[in-house]
């Protein structure tokens, strides 16, 4: 298996999610038969409703035995089969290479989140894009199911340099109307931006009818704030570096960190919009496969 594939592509995390299928809970728009309903009515598959007859109209999709009961022509109109097309969207901001001693940084977790899902997907004949940004976009990769698409995709997680500040929210309203197509957005971030912002930006997507998965992908330490003795904190996105005494900051972050958090499940949840928090401690393998598992049984019921 090449670098890029093997690096990104744990076989443990493949087996794992390897049955369950990545599927929107929404209508999606597309042209290519495949998993998924789409909006647009052809004439291929699923009996959907009656329209009015119009001059122009196909004869032969003509119901007649509608017409035998009213006397009025009618047209079957059917739901045809479309591909997903789906587009991840990754944090490339310097915060995401933060890693405490003995986890990978989020960066790299985010990475390996994004190769496996594009993996699933393109699998089951799905169209996944990708989208790298901080402050601004810095790479657009249009949606593609080929499968030598994937290896696109991987080089481009293999070439990220984590270096700019973010601005999440004004990336999602830009990539709101750049995405032209509704279908799955998947977000991949720390999400350390200003929640109304963000949350604005989310709601862009859904005025858009995309359906959302928001995975929020931090640190152990950054959740838990363990410090004790007098520390160093390193300064990401122009912070500067900050000396000092972390007990006497535990309590304010804790709770700042805790006002966060429930302020994004609210906003997620009242939006419709899946928000999945990911502690980069926790094996992915089965972090992605609970999710997806949750996923499946929420769309059976």
């Amino acid at each position: 298996m090449p670098t890029e594939l093997s690096r990104y592509l744990d076989p443990k995390t493949l087996t794992k999610i390897g049955n369950l299928d990545l599927k929107a809970r929404l209508i999606v728009e597309g042209y290519i038969s495949g998993h998924h309903k789409s909006p647009y009515h052809g004439f291929s598959v699923e009996f959907a409703e009656h329209r009015e007859y119009s001059p122009g109209d196909d004869l032969k999709h003509l119901d007649w035995k509608v017409y035998g009961k009213s006397d009025r022509f009618y047209i079957k109109q059917y739901e045809e089969e479309t591909n997903l097309r789906s587009y991840i969207l990754m944090d490339t901001s310097e915060s995401m290479k933060y890693a405490s001693p003995g986890n990978i940084s989020k960066l790299e977790y985010a990475s390996y989140i994004a190769a496996s899902l594009a993996y699933l997907l393109i699998r089951q004949q799905d169209s996944v894009g990708m989208v790298l940004f901080d402050n601004k976009v810095k790479k657009f990769v249009p949606a593609s199911a080929s499968p030598a698409h994937l290896r696109v995709l991987l080089h481009e997680l293999s070439q990220i340099v984590p270096e700019e500040k973010t601005d999440t929210g004004s990336i999602f309203h830009d990539l709101a109307e750049r995405i032209k197509r509704k279908g799955l957005v998947v977000i991949l971030s720390d999400l350390f931006d200003d929640p109304e912002k963000l949350l604005f930006g989310l709601q862009h997507f859904r005025h858009k009818r995309h359906e959302v998965i928001v995975f929020q992908i931090l640190d152990d330490f950054e959740s838990s704030f363990p410090f004790g003795n007098m520390t160093l904190f390193e300064g990401y996105e122009q912070w500067p570096r900050l000396l000092c005494d972390p007990r006497a900051l535990q309590k304010g972050y804790l709770e700042e960190y805790r006002t966060f958090s429930e302020k994004m499940k609210r906003g997620c949840r009242n939006n419709k919009i899946d928000f999945v928090p990911i502690n980069t401690k926790n094996p992915l393998d089965i972090v992605l496969s609970a999710y997806l598992a949750t996923r499946a049984n929420f769309r059976q019921k």
